[in-house]
């Protein structure tokens, strides 16, 4: 068994499902389970329907729900072509766009949206994107199901994050997976989606499909997990800022864990878990290419001192300095419990006798943060911040690769520079604005003057 996850792009349109369907057919005889996101772009448009309607936009919202509507039916007409199951179809996206318009009206009534409603308007894409993969297979004459994500993957209430609840996962596709595998039917779910146990939507938070991928991967001990995108595989670097980035062919899961926290944007970070812990391995392919050779994410990888340069904007730096950290036992603890307590992940962090510095991504409780941090001493922020990541799991080996980076560098200023525990990861923190600049001095020196 294997499970194959498209995403947004690999199903943007009807043409792009054609694609997803002779992958699949190649790889029938695997047992495939398929993962999809909602069609390219949706996403965004169903979260900024929920939120013009809040502001009470509600024509502009109303807009909105009609153009998606329109781009479902006509990608799903134009795959369906007459089939059976196409009225049907075009019934059940007809419903469920009606349903949205009453959402947002409710919406520009109450004048504020919760994190359970956008849940439940977020998961709106993957479900329909799911229903429209499994027509198409069947009307090219493959057995395949549609299932609904929220009988599969069981989560707590955090909802726009909600964590996985590992063994319900496991449980339920014991129940609903592996019976249709068994028949030799291909069940199609869509990613991102979740339940609780009382069945209320949720959602694993933006980029969650290869996450639900790997939850599914692990419950049903796929022999692989195979992420279909619009890149080749994991590359040097971002292609888009460096246009001469390599292709990596096979990587090791910490390494690649470490690039995709750090801004690589093929994987997401959480994707990696479940696959490491079930010791399965990862494959990253082009939807568009996929005869190339991708790459392989494995335990063992050729160690080179350098792997992969990465690279993310608008970062916050959180700079605490207090006298009463000196020789005090505990402290950073206190520190740290603040971020805990607020639910806040912590990046980058570095520390002196007297002061913590750290970089944040998510500032939505900011506030509250800098209000306990005040109690320890003297707080200050920097918002615009970037952090490059040097990955390689021979960086340590020696201390060439760290002076190289250093000097790469040149005239671009430093604010934090932290090695990781485990010797793969030499984290800079710059300016926001010299984050690409950083990149291509990096890997000119690392990839372009060595080949």
């Amino acid at each position: 068994m294997i499970v194959c996850k498209f995403g947004g792009t690999s199903v943007a349109d009807a043409a792009a499902i054609g694609r997803v369907i002779d992958i699949i057919a190649a790889k029938r005889d695997r047992q495939p389970v398929v993962v999809v996101s909602a069609l390219g772009g949706a996403t965004n448009q169903l979260l900024d329907v929920a939120h013009k309607a809040s502001q009470g936009e509600l024509l502009a919202a109303v807009q909105i729900i009609e153009q998606l509507r329109e781009r479902h039916l006509r990608e799903a007409a134009t795959l369906l072509d007459g089939a059976p199951d196409a009225e049907e179809l075009a019934h059940e996206i007809g419903v469920t766009f009606d349903e949205l318009a009453h959402l947002a009206e409710a919406f520009r009534t109450l004048g504020y949206l919760t994190p359970r409603s956008l849940d439940t308007v977020a998961a709106i894409g993957e479900l329909l994107s799911s229903q429209i993969v499994a027509a198409a297979f069947r009307h090219r004459g493959f057995e395949a199901d549609f299932v609904d994500a929220r009988d599969v993957v069981r989560t707590n209430d955090f909802f726009t994050k909600a964590e996985p609840d590992v063994d319900g996962i496991a449980q339920a596709s014991q129940q609903v997976l592996l019976p249709l595998i068994q028949r030799g039917r291909i069940p199609v779910v869509g990613g991102f989606v979740g339940a609780t146990a009382s069945r209320v939507t949720t959602t694993l938070g933006r980029g969650g499909s290869d996450f639900s991928a790997s939850l599914i991967g692990a419950a049903i001990d796929a022999e692989a997990i195979e992420i279909w995108t619009d890149v080749d595989g994991m590359l040097t670097a971002d292609p888009r800022v460096i246009p001469t980035a390599q292709l990596i062919e096979r990587i090791s899961f910490e390494e690649a864990a470490e690039l995709a926290a750090f801004g690589a944007k093929v994987l997401h970070p959480a994707t990696i878990a479940p696959a490491v812990q079930r010791g399965i391995p990862v494959y990253v392919f082009n939807s568009r290419r996929p005869e190339g050779k991708g790459t392989m994410i494995a335990f063992d990888a050729p160690r080179l001192p350098v792997r992969a340069i990465a690279g993310k904007r608008s970062a916050t730096m959180v700079k605490l300095r207090s006298s009463r950290m000196l020789l005090a036992p505990g402290f950073l603890r206190r520190v740290f419990e603040v971020f805990e307590r607020h639910r806040t992940s912590v990046d980058v962090v570095t520390t002196s006798e007297v002061s913590v510095s750290v970089t944040l991504d998510d500032t939505h409780n900011l506030a509250a943060i800098l209000q306990d941090l005040a109690e320890f001493g003297d707080v200050s922020v920097e918002r615009r911040s970037g952090v490059l990541a040097v990955v390689g799991a021979g960086l340590a080996d020696g201390s060439a690769a760290l002076a190289q980076a250093m000097a790469a560098l040149g005239p671009i200023k430093v604010h934090m520079a932290s090695l990781s525990a485990t010797g793969i990861n030499f984290t800079l923190v710059v300016d926001d604005e010299q984050v690409v600049p950083a990149m291509q001095r990096l890997h000119a020196t690392f990839f372009e003057t060595q080949s």
